[in-house]
């Protein structure tokens, strides 16, 4: 089976005296995979109800006599101009009454019974033309749902919203139970008087705003769900996905996964972000968890700069490359980049294509062939699995309670997420993310950060996982409500307070931001004693914790939290429970992470690695890539898979990748 290697393709762009010059770069370039389709309704469909195939039959013919395989979209992304101005009621409208409009993309309510007709017969349409072509390879549903246009607050999304709870919540009773609408004089007597969370006089329902967070996700999906029913009804055995977006918040990843045969992503780091390896190493580790280790796709990536940030900076010499490879070691099974051929007109042309506009005697182009030419030698790596020991606890409804106005204090929950997960991406430990609610028995160190919204169910889950011989460690603002938006019952922690050994009188943010906006300077962060961490700074968060029955491992050091537990572990069970009462800053998060996989037995694919490189095993080969600007060695014994030569050690370029066969 090979590593898949291509882009997106948009013929209708160019003559078709292009096309010919396109399939011999693909050849040329070791293209085997194209997606095609992905914006062409306006061009299929040019007039209701009138296809126009001839032109896309001659791509896929190409295609297939050139030996490249299709991932073939249904086109539905971006709905023709005579769509909207016919059916003017599709228009999405914002939480302020705006009503968007035609001239850019995705400008469509979800909830529109008219787009999704619509979508359907031309679904339909391609699907019955095309599901016997030789070239077809893969199914292609939509584009980036809700990139755009994830919430739409018009009536026809208001009604929608209606039948949503009423399916949800059953009486109107059971409703104003959940919403607590007792609270402001909000009881309400019948659905017909709910509306989406528009622009209010001041704070909204937290419960309103998350269940329209809930309905919002499910909205899209069904709009996919009707799209690849008629995929799978007509071309059955052909796999079916739609592109996610990493941490992507509007959509509930986790409910969305389970309706693709292969996940999918795009993926855009920033090649000027220092910090864009680990972050980028995270969302695919979130891609490939989704479906419980499944190898998947990357669908999506710049070849070079992008188009959409303030200032776009160009990749550098060989970070494509290493950015692709970091793909595969984390369980990729495809390569493919936006776009085939740079685009000349429209808001993307200065986004980079495989073929940029300066052509093929550039360092992209060449780029582009060396790695194609690589990944055709690479088919032992596919359908092979990474094994991770240690997990991080990943939330979606968390993720939209937490950042709610009306809480505690503004906190970033990826950014929480993610600095626990750089310490261990630093020390070559494989991560899983999983559910708070998944089955923890194949792992031994579980992290669950800022677990905000949590179900008994849940609080259950972790605690057997700690009680059965785990290591957990719960961050603060965790299990502070329930799935209703309402105060976790017991009080915060719920049950875990009995896990953990600790529970929470007050809470105590660090820094506000509404001081700074006025011109008070802030309050320094709080400093941390301890042996374990040192004497350190302490950011974002602290609290009064009371540690009844867990050793306290650190202490705050100062002002009125002076003396007060900031770190704690129980003994419980045959495992242990960690919490951490604030936010480590620098060296102390290291230093914990570091005790934390000593007392789970984890251990790191390298011992010690310079900074920037990562190492990640998958199935018999293990990938080490350098990241950083300087040249870099690595301890690692094993058959370099390029030369064929037994190392001891590998050397590494800057943006220089290594692949070895290893002992497991």
């Amino acid at each position: 089976m090979p590593i898949w290697y291509g882009g997106d393709y948009n013929p209708e762009q160019w003559t078709e005296e292009t096309w010919d010059d396109d399939i011999r770069l693909m050849q040329r370039g070791g293209i085997s995979m194209a997606t095609v389709g992905v914006f062409s309704w306006a061009k299929l469909e040019p007039r209701e109800g009138e296809f126009e195939f001839g032109w896309l039959d001659r791509v896929l013919d190409k295609l297939h006599a050139g030996g490249i395989r299709v991932d073939l979209a249904t086109a539905t992304a971006s709905p023709p101009p005579w769509l909207t101005h016919r059916y003017p009621e599709v228009l999405p409208v914002t939480e302020n009454g705006i009503r968007l409009y035609p001239g850019s993309r995705q400008q469509y309510c979800p909830s529109s019974p008219v787009y999704r007709r619509l979508a359907a017969r031309l679904a339909t349409a391609i699907v019955e033309r095309y599901k016997d072509h030789p070239a077809l390879e893969l199914w292609h549903i939509n584009n980036e749902y809700g990139c755009h246009v994830s919430r739409c607050y018009c009536d026809v999304s208001a009604e929608a919203f209606r039948v949503w709870l009423q399916a949800k919540y059953g009486t109107i009773a059971a409703f104003n139970e959940a919403w607590g609408t007792a609270f402001w004089s909000q009881r309400y007597g019948e659905f017909a008087e709910v509306y989406p969370p528009r622009a209010a006089p001041t704070l909204k329902n937290p419960t309103q705003l998350l269940d329209f967070d809930r309905f919002s996700s499910d909205e899209l999906l069904e709009c996919y769900r009707a799209e690849a029913a008629i995929v799978r009804e007509v071309s059955p055995g052909v796999p079916v996905t739609t592109n996610f977006m990493g941490f992507f918040k509007p959509a509930d990843y986790w409910k969305w996964a389970a309706e693709v045969d292969v996940v999918s992503d795009d993926a855009y780091p920033d090649p000027a972000d220092p910090r864009s390896p680990a972050y980028a190493a995270m969302e695919r580790d979130l891609m490939r968890s989704l479906r419980h280790g499944q190898p998947w796709l990357l669908m999506e990536q710049a070849s070079s700069a992008v188009n959409w940030r303030k200032r776009n900076a160009p990749k550098g010499p060989g970070q494509q490359r290493a950015l692709s490879y970091q793909s595969v070691a984390r369980g990729a099974d495809g390569i493919l980049f936006f776009q085939w051929r740079q685009s000349v007109a429209g808001a993307e042309k200065f986004h980079s294509g495989l073929v940029p506009h300066a052509g093929t005697d550039t360092r992209v182009w060449r780029e582009v062939e060396q790695l194609g030419g690589e990944l055709a030698q690479l088919d032992r790596v596919a359908g092979s699995r990474v094994l991770a020991k240690t997990a991080i606890v990943f939330d979606w409804d968390s993720w939209w309670s937490i950042e709610q106005t009306a809480t505690p204090a503004e906190i970033s929950y990826v950014q929480n997420v993610f600095a626990w997960y750089a310490e261990l991406w630093r020390r070559t430990v494989a991560v899983d993310f999983v559910r708070p609610i998944d089955d923890l028995s194949g792992y031994v160190l579980v992290i669950v950060p800022s677990l905000f919204a949590a179900t008994g169910a849940a609080q259950k889950n972790l605690d057997a996982f700690a009680r059965e011989g785990g290591t957990l460690l719960v961050t603060y603002q965790s299990v502070i409500t329930d799935e209703n938006a309402h105060i976790t019952p017991g009080g915060y922690l719920g049950v875990l307070r009995e896990t953990l050994g600790v529970w929470i009188e007050e809470f105590a943010p660090l820094a506000a931001p509404d001081l700074e906006a006025t011109g008070v300077r802030p309050a320094p962060d709080i400093r941390v004693e301890s042996e374990l961490l040192g004497s350190s700074d302490a950011e974002i968060w602290a609290e009064y914790v009371h540690a009844p029955d867990a050793e306290v491992l650190a202490i705050f050091a100062e002002g009125a939290l002076a003396g007060w537990p900031a770190l704690t572990r129980n003994a419980v069970g045959s495992g242990a429970a960690w919490y951490v009462a604030t936010q480590p800053a620098g060296e102390a998060l290291g230093r914990l992470v570091v005790r934390l996989i000593d007392d789970a037995g984890v251990f790191g694919v390298v011992d010690i690695v310079p900074e920037g490189v990562e190492a990640v095993r998958r199935g018999e080969l293990t990938f080490v890539i350098n990241h950083s600007m300087a040249s870099g060695v690595v301890a690692l014994q094993g058959m370099d898979l390029a030369t064929g030569a037994a190392v001891t050690e590998v050397s590494l370029e800057p943006q220089g990748v290594a692949i070895l066969t290893t002992a497991s």
